[in-house]
């Protein structure tokens, strides 16, 4: 029958690939390509030095092994033998060098076993004729010495009190077992001094690489560094809009290299990233011009067709309610496509970079007049105030800046329903004046938040349109008019909080 498993034997198995795989993934490795280069120059010199250093030490431990157990087998089992008569033959003569058996190497073992035991043993101490033989054995030394086959050939075995042996054992005359060994210490030590010596060498020449290595791969990829700076610089160059001048190309290297051809690579992109920003700046320049050529052009006749719309209105005779309709949404549609024109001509102004009007300007002042002609146009909303103890003052365009207070605030208005509550707060952080115009209403949709402040975004045309809104340029002029003045605007906005902020410098901007 087979014996039942432990539960969790196999499992636990196989935990401990995966235990050792996520450690190794918690080690720390190199970020840079120049640490990678030179850890794995380190790691490859490391496993060459590491393979050398083995073959040394086990061929240098073959070797004077096989030295030692020639040694073994030239002592022979005279000694062995002689143990029974306390290291003398019955034949050997005092004096007599030739039959003396202790004249052995120091450290020579030798035992006599009959029938598996152990009857006598003993080891040379020294040259001295007089020194005692006698050795201790336990119990687990002595079935070693049993267990040693009697082919002739050396054998390692441990003895408790002695160390490490290679003995040969042999039959003799009686029908016992000779053993006759030689001490591994010396090997050992040998092998031990071998292994220092290559671990302190090959540990310097890991150091000495490991620094070498990292001046030489960092002397190699100088190129790529100059690569990467202009890639750098490139990067932080604004290339949205407006005429972007690139910086000089990456320094040419040895094209038959790698890096040298990625060097070329990369110039030959930034050719071709000059080449097409040029002419996208170009086409925006001649649409720039042609927008306010255009809107130019266009207040002349849109102001015509209105005078002479709200002319005919005037018109004392009697006049057919259909023309007077039509002539009134003639006058309402020429409105606002002035408004448009208007709004176009000056966002176009904005962009070529007209200066504009540099004054002290009271944005509590200005603020307090939008949310009055809020209230008279929206009076279904709820319209607060929220103003700092002091009067906030900014350097710019009051007209502009009343602009932008109108923009929003007519957002807030026309996109919530009635009832919805607007609340426009003024204070300053820092060095800066932050206006807030936050509503409770439904929210500006998701998919159109990313794009609210490009021209012509509007979230809900036909709502739009129905409620007598314009093109979709109140938001963008809010931006441009405040990116003029060196601020920014942003929109938070969920179900139920919408966040317009605009910051403009207390000082003013420059330009």
């Amino acid at each position: 029958m087979t014996p039942a498993r432990p539960a969790g034997a196999g499992s636990g198995a196989r935990a401990l690939p995966r235990r050792a795989a996520r450690a190794l993934r918690r080690l720390p490795r190199p970020r840079t390509l120049r640490a990678r280069l030179t850890a794995g120059l380190v790691v490859l010199l490391a496993v060459s030095c590491a393979a050398v250093g083995l073959a040394a030490v086990f061929s240098l431990n073959g070797f004077l092994t096989q030295r030692l157990d020639e040694q073994v087998s030239q002592v022979g089992t005279r000694f062995p033998a002689s143990l029974e008569h306390n290291g003398q033959l019955p034949d050997d003569h005092d004096g007599d060098e030739r039959g003396d058996t202790r004249r052995q190497a120091t450290g020579t073992f030798g035992a006599r076993l009959l029938n598996g035991v152990v009857t006598n043993k003993g080891v040379v101490r020294s040259g001295d004729l007089t020194a005692d033989l006698a050795v201790d054995l336990t119990a687990a030394d002595e079935r070693q010495l049993a267990d040693v086959p009697t082919d002739g050939r050396a054998h390692t075995v441990e003895l408790s009190a002695l160390g490490d042996y290679r003995v040969v054992a042999s039959e003799g005359q009686d029908g016992d077992v000779l053993i006759v060994g030689l001490p591994l210490e010396p090997v050992e030590a040998s092998v031990h001094r071998l292994e220092l010596v290559a671990a302190i060498v090959f540990g310097l020449a890991l150091a000495v690489t490991g620094v070498a290595g990292a001046f030489w791969v960092r002397w190699s990829l100088r190129p790529l560094d100059r690569v990467a700076a202009t890639a750098t610089r490139v990067s932080e160059l604004p290339l949205a809009s407006g005429e972007v001048a690139l910086p000089s190309r990456a320094p040419e290297a040895d094209p038959r290299g790698e890096v040298g051809q990625m060097a070329a690579a990369f110039n030959r992109m930034l050719g071709h990233v000059e080449d097409a920003l040029t002419k996208r700046h170009a086409s925006e320049e001649r649409l720039r011009s042609f927008a306010a050529d255009a809107s130019h052009e266009l207040r002349t006749p849109v102001a015509s067709v209105r005078g002479h719309a709200e002319l005919a209105l005037l018109h004392p005779g009697p006049v057919p309610p259909e023309v007077t309709r039509a002539l009134e949404r003639i006058t309402a549609e020429s409105s606002r496509m002035g408004e448009m024109v208007d709004e176009m001509l000056l966002l176009a102004r904005l962009d070529a970079g007209r200066p504009l009007e540099r004054k002290p300007v009271d944005l509590t002042r200005l603020v307090l007049d939008a949310v009055t002609d809020a209230r008279a146009a929206g009076p279904g909303h709820r319209w607060a105030l929220e103003l700092a103890e002091e009067p906030v003052t900014v350097t710019g365009d009051a007209h502009r800046l009343h602009q932008v207070l109108a923009n929003l605030l007519a957002n807030a208005r026309l996109h919530t329903p009635a009832g919805t509550k607007v609340t426009v707060s003024l204070d300053t952080d820092g060095d800066r004046a932050v206006l807030q115009v936050r509503d409770d209403g439904p929210g500006v949709p998701e998919d159109v938040q990313p794009g609210v402040f490009e021209r012509f975004t509007r979230a809900d045309r036909r709502r739009t349109e129905a409620a007598g809104g314009g093109a979709g340029l109140g938001l963008a002029i809010v931006a441009a008019v405040a990116e003029a003045h060196g601020g920014t605007v942003s929109l938070e906005s969920n179900p139920g909080a919408t966040t317009f902020t605009v910051r403009l410098p207390l000082g003013g901007a420059d330009g």
